[in-house]
């Protein structure tokens, strides 16, 4: 797992970094707008994708977002970076199955006279 997804923060920790009250953390939880790592027994652990997530939440919040506007904008912008990572993934693959094409061209005129 790379080090920027690992849960490494206790909730103290990531409010802190992220600027936001611990409780505020709680709500977005519950609100499906974050999901942070556990331990085994149970404890939150944030990653440092978290707090970034956290930190766009806050940008998003401050324009005026409600916490339902927030989640429906995240859920574009996955959707929208899955299709950009599928276009890339289908012109790779495009540009692996073109076959260099070398043709002479005879260009042929008609020599008949009327």
């Amino acid at each position: 797992m790379p080090e920027y997804e690992q849960a490494v923060y206790v909730i103290s920790v990531a409010a802190e970094l992220a600027g936001v009250h611990p409780q505020t953390l709680r709500i977005y939880e519950r609100k499906g707008l974050l999901a942070p790592g556990r331990t085994s027994g149970g404890s939150r652990r944030y990653s440092q994708a978290d707090i970034d997530l956290l930190q766009r939440i806050q940008e998003l919040t401050n324009e005026g977002l409600s916490l339902s506007g927030v989640k429906r904008v995240m859920e574009l912008e996955a959707e929208v970076a899955r299709l950009r990572a599928e276009v890339e993934q289908l012109h790779r693959q495009y540009r692996r199955d073109l076959v260099p094409f070398n043709q002479t061209v005879t260009v042929l005129r008609n020599t008949r006279r009327s």
